[in-house]
Formats: C-alpha cells, sequence, structure tokens
C-alpha cells in the first residue's frame, strides 16, 4: 500500500511539475490604485492556491477551537462519572455483609 501511495505522490508531483513547465508566460496582476504586478502565470496560481489554503485554515479555527473544549468537557464529565461510580460501588461493597464460609 504504501509503493501505491509513493506513486500517486509522484504522479501528482510530475502532474504538477509540467503544468509549471507550460505556464511561464508571464501575466500581470492589476490592483486597485494603478498598481500592477507581473510575475509567471504559476507563481500568481501558486500564490493564489496558498492564499486560499491560509484562509480556509483561518475559518476552521473557530470550529476546531469549539471541538476540543468540547472533548475537554466530556473527557472530565466521563472522569467524575467513572469516579462516582467506583465511589458508589465501594460504599455498596462496605454496606453489605461479609460473607459467612461454611
Amino acid at each position: 500500500m504504501r509503493i501505491v501511495t509513493w506513486v500517486l505522490w509522484l504522479v501528482v508531483f510530475l502532474f504538477l511539475l509540467a503544468f509549471a513547465a507550460k505556464n511561464l508566460d508571464p501575466v500581470t496582476v492589476r490592483f486597485y490604485l494603478d498598481h500592477d504586478w507581473q510575475a509567471p502565470l504559476v507563481v500568481v496560481l501558486l500564490g493564489f492556491f496558498a492564499v486560499g489554503v491560509v484562509l480556509g485554515m483561518l475559518a476552521m479555527v473557530g470550529t476546531l477551537l469549539r471541538q476540543r473544549r468540547e472533548i475537554s468537557r466530556l473527557k472530565r464529565d466521563a472522569r467524575r462519572q467513572q469516579r462516582s461510580e467506583a465511589e458508589s460501588q465501594a460504599r455498596a461493597d462496605a454496606a453489605r455483609p461479609p460473607a459467612v464460609d461454611a
């Protein structure tokens, strides 16, 4: 299975390398206030992809933190429940009369 994974990664890498080699033409990205930036197309595409990844990760931060808080609350509740059950069992064992061996 590891070989299949490495082969797939190699295919993706080669595909992206060929894509980059075919898209070296310079493009001009025009911003507001008459600012512009000229770079190879592949650099512009990778830059915007990276910005999209960062924005997507930032959008996930709130959900991730909320889930982590929920997980720690549930773990704390589970530990309390286990402690309570252990104490109840200990009280029940202490209240039970000792068994008589015949």
